[in-house]
C-alpha cells in the first residue's frame, strides 16, 4: 500500500538509460512546466495524445492540475532537475468516469516527451497508477488509443491486467480490470 495523497507521494526512479527521475502528484505551481513541456511535444505526439492537432492545451488541459484530488483524479508527472530547474518530462492520469450503478471506472492516459520515450516511463505511471487506483476502490481502466499508437498498446498489454479490447474507426477501446 502506498497510502498515497498528494502531499506525500513522490517516487524515485531511473529510466532505462539510468537518468534518475521523480514520479510526483501534479502541484498548481506546475502550470507554466506542463505548458514548456507541451510546447517541446512533436506534432505527431500531440495527435496520438490529443486525437488532433493542437498548438496550446485547453483551459480544461490544464483543469487537470487543480483537479488531481487523489480521489475522482490522480495526475502523475516525471521530471529531472530540481527547483527551478526542474523540466516535467511525461505525466500519467486517471479521471474517474460517472457511471452512477457500475463499479468505479477510470480514464487513463500517458504523455511522454519524445527524448523520453522508450524507456519505461508509461509503463512506470501504468504500475503507480494501478496501485493508487486499487486503494482507491477503481475496478476498471479505460483508455482510447489510436490503432497505430502501437507502443502506447504495449504497455496496456504488458501491465499484467486482463485486457480487453475493441477496434472501430481507427481507435482501439482498451479495458483493463484492477480487481
Amino acid at each position: 500500500m502506498t497510502d498515497a495523497t498528494p502531499l506525500t507521494f513522490s517516487q524515485p526512479a531511473k529510466l532505462r538509460d539510468g537518468t534518475p527521475v521523480l514520479i510526483r502528484p501534479v502541484r498548481h505551481d506546475d502550470r507554466q512546466r506542463i505548458i514548456d513541456a507541451f510546447h517541446k511535444l512533436e506534432p505527431q505526439t500531440i495527435y496520438t495524445r490529443f486525437f488532433s492537432a493542437k498548438k496550446e492545451l485547453s483551459p480544461a488541459d490544464l483543469g487537470r492540475i487543480d483537479a488531481s484530488d487523489f480521489v475522482h483524479a490522480v495526475a502523475l508527472v516525471a521530471t529531472i532537475g530540481e527547483g527551478e530547474g526542474e523540466v516535467i518530462i511525461g505525466g500519467g492520469a486517471y479521471t474517474v468516469l460517472d457511471r452512477p450503478g457500475e463499479p468505479a471506472v477510470a480514464e487513463v492516459s500517458f504523455t511522454v516527451e519524445e527524448d523520453y520515450q522508450g524507456q519505461g516511463l508509461s509503463g512506470l505511471f501504468m504500475r503507480l497508477l494501478t496501485q493508487i487506483g486499487r486503494e482507491r476502490g477503481i475496478h476498471r481502466f479505460e483508455a482510447e488509443v489510436l490503432a497505430g499508437n502501437t507502443p502506447m498498446l504495449k504497455v496496456f498489454q504488458h501491465s499484467g491486467l486482463p485486457m480487453r479490447t475493441q477496434a472501430e474507426d481507427g481507435v482501439v477501446h482498451v479495458v483493463m480490470e484492477l480487481a
